[in-house]
């Protein structure tokens, strides 16, 4: 009788993991929906209003904007480290179900977010507007309307700081639906500032900064309400507690580093193509930025979904439950991004120049270096998600900072060679591949069970061989079809295709293809 009572109680919490495996990926692809749906709508808006402010702009002021936000951006590496760490420990506090130790963390995280806030504003009225006066090449009849632009981008960086907390509390509880609600307000303000923009008589770059700014004030006031109605642990309390902070800070400081040579890379190869080649170069690189923007919150939004889940399994210590999750995000993920990504690499100059009408010389070439940067990099976060939850973050932000910031020295050596601007943006490649194949080494050290040979060979060869195969037989289409919409739709045809075969055939296994093989015929059942 005992035995029996043994085998009946392992066959219930065998049911009970499983039904909790199918709510969680319920709940995973009902809230990757969501943003799906919220995304698309975004993008859509954005590309029109990208266009039209653009044009209204102008190449020059346009490439202004984005290299004096670029100043201010630099400090975008503190938001990141305090957002990990706030995302992850609530996260975890709410995967043990401990409301006191979660109200702590909150306001806590606001404190330290409040304190770094005025951190930024020192350093941008200081070291940052010194680099901005002396070493930025600006025209001179722009310098008043660039310095307005730039101290609006101080209050929006500040902004965005003190906001962390409380977007950390939406994704903690997986209540993806109100980023839906929030960003449908967020567009059609946006398409209001375009149509302010183009009916204004004022400075077209100083009003554009103002609206920007005003945006975001509105869209960060209605997340901190709905919070605030919402959720009880928001309700701000003085708390100063170093068991609480220590780990918040220790965390963050070791990601700090990470996330400091992030934004390095990315804003010093700005400012170097802006002392080599000048403010229109800046142009192209913010027309790429835009672009793999739009095509990363793909990933983005999936990997948010993801996350919480990655971090609530650790946290009880659901471990092989958690390696599942990871590998059929990899597949998911790198499908998604290649689907997108492979037409519009293939396509870039046909795409812009529907989009913008007026496209910057090099423009097309960094967009497809972004767009296959993605890639990697969509993989790469799916990965530290993981490396986050265990809270061992010193190994993978040492080295990956490390490689990050080595593109900087290595663009400025081969733009002092003569190499053309391109090369920066290959660097970035070649860095976050080392950087992801260094992430799923860390897993292996810190999480049993986790195999870096599989992932290797299984997961990475395999997406490449697939990534470069179907690009290249799409590129082929360019020797035998002359470009348009024809060309185009083909493009997206074949490789859509091509890449949903390699994945099902190649990166899923046999019993992943059977599972979704009776998945598709239940639900085309039902239909019938």
């Amino acid at each position: 009788m005992r035995i029996l009572r043994v085998a009946i109680e392992a066959s219930r919490r065998k049911n009970i993991k499983m039904t909790s495996h199918t709510e969680n990926t319920k709940r995973i692809a009902k809230n990757t929906l969501i943003l799906y749906v919220r995304m698309l709508f975004g993008m859509l808006v954005s590309l029109y209003t990208s266009r039209v402010v653009l044009n209204t702009l102008g190449v020059e002021d346009y490439g202004i904007y984005n290299v004096v936000g670029g100043v201010t951006g630099m400090l975008s590496f503190l938001t990141a480290s305090m957002s990990g760490a706030t995302s992850r420990f609530l996260t975890y506090e709410l995967g043990r179900g401990d409301l006191v130790r979660l109200k702590e963390t909150f306001s806590s995280a606001l404190i330290i977010h409040v304190g770094i806030s005025l951190v930024i504003f020192i350093i941008a009225e200081t070291v940052g507007l010194w680099f901005f006066e002396s070493k930025l090449i600006i025209p001179e009849a722009r310098m008043p309307a660039a310095r307005i632009v730039y101290q609006l981008s101080i209050l929006a960086t500040m902004l965005g700081v003190i906001q962390v907390p409380y977007h950390a509390t939406i994704v903690a509880h997986e209540r993806m639906n109100v980023y839906a609600y929030v960003e449908i307000l967020n567009v059609c303000l946006r398409l209001l500032i375009v149509y302010l923009l183009v009916i204004g008589s004022f400075d077209k770059l100083v009003l554009y900064s103002i609206l920007t700014l005003s945006v975001s004030l509105l869209v960060a006031f209605t997340y901190r309400m709905y919070c605030v109605r919402n959720y009880e642990e928001v309700k701000f309390r003085f708390i100063w507690k170093k068991a609480i902070m220590k780990p918040m800070l220790s965390f963050s400081g070791w990601d700090l580093y990470g996330n400091a040579s992030v934004a390095a890379r990315t804003q010093g190869v700005s400012m170097l193509l802006n002392i080599f080649f000048g403010p229109l170069m800046n142009a192209a690189a913010g027309i790429a930025t835009q672009v793999q923007g739009a095509v990363m919150a793909l990933a983005n939004n999936f990997i948010v979904a993801v996350r919480p889940q990655i971090v609530k399994q650790y946290a009880a210590g659901e471990y092989k439950s958690m390696f599942k999750l990871l590998k059929e995000a990899i597949v998911l993920c790198f499908t998604l991004l290649s689907v997108l990504s492979v037409p519009l690499m293939c396509e870039a100059h046909f795409v812009l120049k529907i989009w913008l009408k007026i496209v910057p010389d090099y423009a097309v070439v960094f967009c497809i270096y972004t767009l296959l940067f993605n890639i990697f990099a969509g993989i790469s976060v799916l990965l530290v998600s993981v490396v986050h939850a265990t809270g061992k973050i010193f190994r993978p932000s040492f080295i990956n900072g490390s490689l990050y910031l080595l593109v900087i020295p290595f663009t400025y050596v081969a733009f002092k060679l003569g190499c053309e601007p391109w090369v920066s943006f290959l660097f970035n490649v070649v860095a976050v591949v080392i950087g992801m194949i260094s992430n799923a080494w860390t897993i292996k050290l810190y999480v049993c069970g986790f195999s870096f040979k599989e992932f290797l060979l299984k997961y990475f060869v395999r997406c490449i061989f697939i990534l470069f195969s179907v690009y290249g037989m799409v590129y082929s289409l360019h020797y035998v079809l002359d470009e348009g919409w024809g060309r185009l739709l083909l493009s997206i045809f074949s490789s859509s295709i091509l890449l949903l075969l390699g994945a099902f055939y190649i990166l899923l296994t046999s019993s992943s293809r059977a599972r979704l093989v009776s998945y598709l015929k239940k639900k085309l059942w039902k239909k019938a």
